[in-house]
């Protein structure tokens, strides 16, 4: 349907209402029925007449919509019913961001701060009211979910765009505080961390949010066109893999994006909340910290305030501190797994962006695929747990293996004999499988510890995919004998079985699985 907009001026009362019923249905003569949009954005008064004359209007043009009203006739067309019968649009206030400090930058939008009490956040999408209205939406969902966030209180215009508005007096985005105090660095993370824990651990009722997981496996498939058909088929079939996870993530959680406001940390740009499996947050704030700036340095500066050495010291502090661990191998394993995902999202937003039509773009996204073919030959899931160590089977990896079992047991508070037993045992075990799972192919074995309350108990689980043994079916060594009779073999698990209280061997699905137990 045809558009016909007509604009109301000045005042409409009894003295003029039918002159400005007659010039409009003027206007409208011989158009038909055509979608009447009114622009009040010259109208400054409106009386009982002026109101039946939109009304005779509103029943020959059941479309019709008012726009850019002011308050005061806002106020009128409410307390009339008017709202409810018809669309009607508010006026909105100018902002000019010209000059303006930016203090954050989304996806969706850059946040700009235009005076000591209140920012604005301006949307790229030129038709933003709607993105306004659900980011508005989600935000009240996280504050009410205990997220500390700023809820916008009120809508502008802003150049061609819209933006909204929030009051945050004094803040400072983590960004600035890391660029200009870094010897705040380890307080920003923690406190970085911390918000980040409390928005993983929050439960989203079903239904409120979008499940990210249906978005990254989009990103999956349009790789299928641009990697081989093994790798290709390998990513998606790892996105699918990953479980649901109705809790929250923040979708771009980067230091422009948290704030330090009066002693409190908040959380701003909301429009990527979603719920789903946290690598998909890790995998974002990769590519912010490093992904993004990995072959032209100068973007992270442009982007968060920060040199790269910066961001890719505050990414890896981050990631330990989130992961309880200071265990390389750990946060290498969880690293690559968050990498899959970011290089999958940079390459397919470069290729949107016609970045294979220009040779600087284009050698990035060669870089970016090269290094996802890489991860993908080595990595077999995106799922990640704090509880479970991910390695390559060889002898150089047991002091890392070693660490990762003592930072539990230490967390336990283990007495010193038991964390020396179960030190001896896991080097036994970890050894065998390194020299004799995999012959002379490479292989990853999994080493995972819980500790139970009551009673408090150690499980350490070894699984790999090598060849079926059972170590436990070896006889005992007889210790007995004298040194001249005794065979050089079967020590190690024989001291095993001594100091656990309990090693159960299984070969199921493919795996060699062995626990140790042992009571603290």
């Amino acid at each position: 349907m045809a558009e016909a907009k007509i604009a109301l001026t000045g005042r409409i009362d009894s003295n003029n209402a039918p002159q400005v019923e007659k010039d409009i249905l003027e206007q409208l003569a011989g158009q038909g029925q055509v979608s009447l949009i009114l622009d009040a954005e010259e109208l400054y008064y409106i009386s009982s007449a002026g109101l039946r004359v939109i009304l005779r209007l509103k029943k020959n043009y059941p479309d019709l919509t008012i726009k850019n009203v002011s308050s005061e006739v806002y106020e009128i067309l409410e307390m009339t019913g008017f709202t409810e019968m018809m669309t009607v649009e508010k006026a909105y206030r100018v902002v000019d961001v010209t000059g303006c400090e930016e203090i954050g930058r989304g996806a969706n939008g850059t946040i700009y701060r235009i005076d000591q009490d209140n920012v604005v956040k301006v949307y790229n999408n030129a038709d933003a009211l709607e993105d306004i209205q659900h980011e508005r939406e989600v935000a009240r969902l996280a504050l009410i979910l205990g997220i500390p966030t700023a809820i916008s209180y009120d809508v502008v215009k802003v150049g061609e765009s819209y933006g909204s508005v929030f009051e945050l007096l004094n803040a400072s985005s983590f960004s600035k505080i890391i660029s200009t105090e870094p010897e705040k660095m380890d307080w920003c993370v923690q406190e970085y961390v911390d918000l980040l824990k409390k928005i993983h651990s929050t439960e989203v009722p079903e239904g409120k949010l979008p499940d990210l997981k249906e978005t990254v496996l989009g990103w999956a498939r349009f790789m299928l066109d641009y990697l081989p058909e093994e790798a290709g088929k390998k990513l998606v079939a790892m996105v699918e893999a990953i479980p649901h996870d109705d809790h929250m993530i923040h979708g771009d959680y980067h230091t422009k994006n948290v704030m330090f406001q009066n002693d409190e940390v908040l959380l701003i740009d909301m429009d990527t909340l979603a719920i789903g499996n946290p690598i998909f947050e890790l995998a974002s704030m990769y590519n912010a910290f490093i992904g993004y700036s990995e072959i032209d340095k100068t973007k992270i500066i442009e982007f968060q305030g920060f040199d790269s050495e910066t961001g890719h010291t505050f990414w890896r502090k981050s990631l330990a501190a989130y992961l309880d661990t200071r265990n390389e191998l750990k946060i290498q394993e969880v690293e690559d797994k968050a990498r899959i995902i970011g290089y999958t999202r940079m390459i397919r937003r470069s290729i949107r962006r016609k970045g294979l039509e220009n040779e600087t773009d284009r050698k990035e996204i060669e870089y970016w695929k090269a290094q996802l073919l890489d991860l993908l030959s080595r990595v077999d899931s995106l799922v990640f747990s704090r509880n479970e160590l991910v390695v390559e089977a060889a002898e150089e990896n047991l002091p890392m293996v070693q660490e990762f079992v003592d930072e539990h047991l230490e967390a336990a508070e283990c007495p010193m004999k038991s964390q020396m037993q179960i030190s001896l045992a896991v080097e036994e075990i970890f050894v065998n499988i390194a020299r004799y799972a995999y012959g002379a192919d490479k292989g990853t074995a999994v080493v995972s510890v819980e500790v139970s309350d009551a009673p408090v108990e150690v499980v350490i689980t070894f699984m790999d995919h090598g060849k079926p043994y059972d170590p436990l079916a070896k006889a005992d060594p007889d210790v007995t004998l004298s040194a001249e009779e005794r065979g050089i073999g079967g020590l190690g698990i024989f001291i095993t079985k001594k100091t656990m209280d309990d090693v159960v061997y299984e070969y199921k699905d493919g795996q060699n699985i062995l626990k140790l137990k042992k009571s603290l």
